[in-house]
């Protein structure tokens, strides 16, 4: 489900605009590590006759590795621990992380790995890649923004929608959604 903020690597194909000066893409190139300090993944599910589900993921980690000189050989790749889920409700949460939906317990790990990644625009790239959650894989496209880079940290804006039937979890559907909105907010720091 969660595998879409992997979409941060399109945000590594642009040149970035800082409060003095404009920055280029060769300033964005080398590899970055991504860490639940400063980022969210965040997502929602909506629910038939209003209202919905949301939640985020407490923890994660990944990389970013960006090349400078053709942003298509760029590539990145995300771990999230669905046991980290959290809903503001206990008892949704444990739901969440039991076998009818994450089954964190047999399946710690949901991993997002680039295919490609295809620049947009200045600072906007789509990154398409395989998600596998609970033993299944699935191609699975992001879209992302490049919010800034200082001092050896980038931040993405990442965004897209997951059909969670793909990955064996549809319980509750047609009630809820099948689609499940990702709003992520990457950090990224050098080295």
């Amino acid at each position: 489900m969660s595998v879409r903020m992997l979409a941060l690597l399109a945000a590594l194909s642009l040149p970035v605009s800082t409060a003095s000066a404009d920055v280029s893409l060769g300033d964005a190139a080398g590899r970055y590590s991504i860490g639940a300090g400063g980022s969210s993944i965040r997502f929602s599910i909506a629910k038939l006759g209003g209202g919905g589900l949301s939640g985020a993921f407490g923890r994660f980690s990944g990389t970013i590795r960006i090349d400078g000189t053709d942003v298509g050989r760029s590539s990145v790749e995300i771990t999230i621990f669905p046991d980290s889920v959290g809903t503001g409700q206990g008892r949704i949460d444990a739901f969440l992380r039991s076998d009818a939906v994450f089954d964190s317990a047999n399946a710690p790990q949901i991993v997002f790995r680039s295919t490609r990644v295809k620049r947009t625009g200045d600072t906007t790239a789509v990154i398409a890649g395989r998600l596998t959650a609970r033993g299944k894989s699935s191609p699975e496209v992001f879209t992302a923004r490049l919010d800034s880079l200082k001092r050896g940290t980038v931040a993405f804006h990442v965004t897209g929608k997951v059909l969670r039937s793909r990955y064996g979890m549809d319980v509750g559907t047609p009630i809820y959604s099948n689609v499940v909105d990702f709003d992520m907010t990457l950090i990224g720091r050098r080295g």
